[in-house]
């Protein structure tokens, strides 16, 4: 039984890892899918699985019997704040839009990666550890220092080019180096005075976790 009570309008830090320390990302399609199903899965309306919903979409364009409440934009479940998807594990920073939006919308992505992960490698059982982590974001200092840890969580944890390949991080559409629009940036971006300074204080922040990372590192070989 999960304790956290998640509040509407509330800001948590959710996370969770390959079981076994596995990889839940094996090559660029994986990627993609993980991406696409963060995207799709947002949203109050059931739509089945990703292969069900490619069908109601195609049915719109085609001037079919889709429902409106099919396409309804806006009714998301959550706020994506900012994430990165790694190698072996995920981190995501979401404001909670609809009353227990943010358990929904991990549901429906951990099921459906799952579904999807297990029929392509031909596994069976539980791709993730558990059920996901979360932690409340209880102040605007924690808010930011966390984003520049989400956004730039690909460079704490120093991946080679081979892994680089395969991360979706937020970071791009923050220093508006991608076209996507995802993210609601305003929470942090909206601090600074233009994206620049965000890029510094980023930067600068994970200088320090870096610091912080070896610190402890060097405590546990003593």
């Amino acid at each position: 039984m999960r304790k956290t009570s998640f509040v509407n309008n509330g800001i948590y830090h959710i996370y969770n890892r390959g079981i076994d320390k596995r990889a839940i990302i094996m090559d660029r399609d994986d990627a993609k899918r993980f991406f696409q199903s963060m995207v799709e899965f947002n949203t109050i309306n059931p739509i089945g699985s990703i292969f069900q919903n490619s069908f109601r979409k195609q049915k719109k364009k085609l001037g079919g019997l889709a429902s409106k409440e099919d396409f309804e934009e806006g009714k998301k479940l959550v706020d994506i704040i900012c994430y990165c998807v790694n190698v072996n594990h995920f981190h995501f920073i979401l404001r909670q839009v609809e009353t227990r939006g943010i358990e929904k919308f991990m549901q429906r992505l951990g099921t459906g990666y799952t579904m999807y992960f297990n029929e392509r490698y031909e596994r069976s059982g539980s791709l993730f550890q558990g059920t996901f982590k979360s932690i409340f974001v209880g102040t605007n200092e924690y808010l930011l220092r966390l984003s520049a840890y989400v956004n730039l969580n690909f460079r704490v944890h120093g991946y080679d080019k081979d892994a680089m390949l395969l991360i979706h991080s937020s970071w791009d559409e923050y220093i508006g180096k991608s076209k996507e629009k995802y993210c609601e940036k305003d929470d942090v971006l909206g601090q600074f005075r233009k994206k620049e300074d965000y890029v510094d204080f980023a930067k600068d922040a994970l200088v320090g976790i870096l610091e912080r990372k070896q610190l402890a590192k060097d405590l546990l070989m003593e």
